[in-house]
């Protein structure tokens, strides 16, 4: 087996398999989820830009191909014109969580120059309607999570002292970013194109969240409950990305915030087989396979790990296959197409 080639797909899209993960039932066949890969295997999968592709879709339509050629019911996909820009800070492989801030205080909080989300670029979304094969759609994410978003404005650690020492004025830099991303939400669900939605929010370390769960509860989770209804209001379900041990809030994702799935494992933290036996009754895990393990392992074992996790999941369902986490660059192609290899071939396999 040359496991560097590009996998083949003859299916055809038809994000209903998806949906119906993302319902807690059992997809007709395997089903891959991931949350983004990288810039040289996009251009690898998809090959050259069509000439007459639009210049304004031209990136985003590369990633469409690619999604689609690999196997996914769906490609992600970003609006663009609404952010959070931060002050900006030097990139390195590493960087403090404290570059970069913006927001010290209130008079800097009342300065911040905030983009209004009813101004984003949304007619991208009825334009990409073109270019989607038949059965597929997209998956929009947000632009950055309310905490991630909070800590990239006011720093890691300057926001830990605000909530202890001016939880008022922390409180108004949280509703700021998160009915920000509740409007953004609105808007993104009513499309036709739109499969789902993405509230993207990393919440913890390795360990525990980053905040305190009470603290979490108080300042971050009432926008994500907003942003989960508002889509489900459109009929659309609602992911959660989010790294970290998320432990002691579980329950708040699916009993109070009501996501449909929920991505983003590491096996240091708990291994997916482990996270499936615990909440795969009550949500959709998606992805899983830990990126140390696809790095490090052999083709073949990642094709086993990814066979065997498919089998596990065949009569209950609630299950989509993919990394732990995405794909950077620093991925091995090889180990990335085994593992979605294992559901290509399950497909072949369960054919009639």
């Amino acid at each position: 087996m040359d496991w560097n080639q590009i996998p083949h797909t003859a299916d055809e899209p038809e994000f209903a398999q998806l949906q119906t993960v993302l319902q807690r039932g059992c997809p007709k066949r395997p089903t891959l989820f991931e949350f983004f890969l990288n810039g040289p295997l996009y251009a690898r999968v998809a090959g050259d830009p069509d000439p007459d592709w639009p210049e304004y879709l031209r990136d985003q339509l590369v990633v469409v191909r690619a999604f689609f050629r690999l196997g996914y019911d769906y490609s992600i996909f970003r609006v663009p014109g609404f952010a959070f820009p931060g002050g900006g800070f030097e990139q390195k492989a590493t960087r403090s969580i404290n570059a970069g801030a913006v927001i010290h205080d209130r008079h800097s909080l009342e300065a911040y120059a905030w983009m209004d989300p009813d101004a984003a670029s949304y007619g991208v979304l009825e334009d990409v309607a073109a270019f989607l094969p038949e059965g597929g759609k997209v998956i929009v994410c947000w632009p950055g999570g309310v905490l991630e978003n909070v800590i990239t404005l006011v720093g890691y650690e300057q926001l830990c002292l605000l909530i202890l020492d001016d939880p008022e004025l922390a409180g108004d830099i949280f509703a700021a970013v998160g009915s920000r991303l509740v409007r953004f939400t609105e808007h993104i669900a009513q499309y036709d194109t739109v499969g789902a939605v993405i509230g993207n929010d990393d919440w913890g370390f390795r360990s525990q969240t980053m905040l305190s769960p009470a603290d979490m509860r108080r300042f971050v989770f009432p926008y994500h409950q907003r942003a989960v209804a508002a889509a489900h209001r459109w009929g659309k379900p609602a992911i959660l990305h989010s790294c970290g041990c998320l432990r002691e809030v579980m329950d708040d994702v699916i009993g109070t915030m009501a996501y449909d799935g929920k991505h983003s494992y590491e096996d240091a933290i708990q291994p997916v087989e482990d996270a499936y036996q615990q909440y795969g009754a009550r949500i959709a895990l998606l992805g899983g396979i830990d990126l140390d393990f696809i790095c490090r392992s052999a083709p073949e074992a990642v094709y086993r790990r990814s066979r065997e996790m498919l089998e596990r999941t065949t009569g209950t369902g609630a299950f989509a296959l993919g990394t732990g986490n995405s794909v950077p660059e620093y991925v091995p192609d090889e180990g990335y197409f085994a593992m979605i290899r294992a559901a290509l071939d399950a497909r072949s396999s369960s054919s009639p």
